[in-house]
């Protein structure tokens, strides 16, 4: 069966571990070529909430379906349409670049992997440096590498926790512009973070979490901060 699909259904989905609620009823919707922001403090639940979406963590109670289906009924095949860019960029520091790319290639089964990971390396701005050890790339290059690898299998959905932590400008301004490239190409993104005036430049859509709740969508993402504290401390006073 195929597992390909153009939006994410989320409905009243929780999660608990023992007595602490990591999340609770959260509902959400995103369609192809949208990129929503996951905003909130440290333990809000964004991490949880994407852990969830890539089916690496059960929840406890609610529904998800992708196109209308759930993880059981597309099976298997749902995570080759998933790509995960997460706090462990899950690169291997004593392999080239190259290298890299072309195990996680041949990982996902991807058709003509040598070429593939050519292609990924130059959009990661990294062909000069294709064969030089992970180990002594900056930061803003193993998150250049570690996004193009999540993207190797072009899935149909991006999930990425906090990518613009520790970027320079430079850096930053590259990912917001392949971001951009991906919402183009009709991709599902979604983005935790809480880099708020970068997120500006790039969302669609903001979701506002506190202790495992949503407390607010924003729909314009102009001017986010001042709203964003406003609705934390609003969350504080209920």
């Amino acid at each position: 069966m195929s597992a390909d699909f153009d939006e994410l259904s989320i409905r009243d989905l929780s999660r608990q571990y023992g007595r602490r609620r990591a999340l609770s009823r959260v509902s959400l919707d995103a369609r192809a070529g949208e990129i929503i922001g996951l905003l909130g403090p440290n333990g809000a639940g964004k991490s949880t909430l994407l852990a969830i979406v890539s089916t690496l963590t059960a929840p406890t109670s609610g529904d998800i379906r992708y196109g209308g289906r759930t993880p059981k009924e597309i099976g298997s095949a749902l995570r080759a349409s998933i790509g995960v860019l997460s706090h462990d960029l899950h690169l291997y520091p004593e392999l080239t670049a190259r290298e890299n790319l072309l195990f996680f290639a041949r990982l996902y089964g991807v058709p003509h992997a040598e070429t593939t990971s050519a292609a990924a390396l130059e959009r990661a701005a990294l062909s000069d440096r294709a064969n030089d050890i992970v180990q002594g790339f900056s930061r803003g290059m193993r998150q250049r590498l570690a996004l193009e690898r999540a993207l190797l299998h072009t899935p149909r959905l991006l999930l990425l926790d906090e990518p613009f932590t520790g970027l320079d400008d430079a850096s930053a301004v590259a990912l917001i512009a392949r971001l951009k490239e991906l919402r183009s190409a009709g991709r599902i993104v979604l983005v935790a973070t809480h880099d708020l005036e970068t997120a500006e430049d790039v969302l669609d859509r903001a979701v506002v979490l506190r202790d495992g709740r949503v407390v607010a969508v924003e729909t314009d993402v102009r001017g986010l901060r001042g709203r964003y504290q406003a609705h934390l401390h609003s969350a504080v006073a209920r």
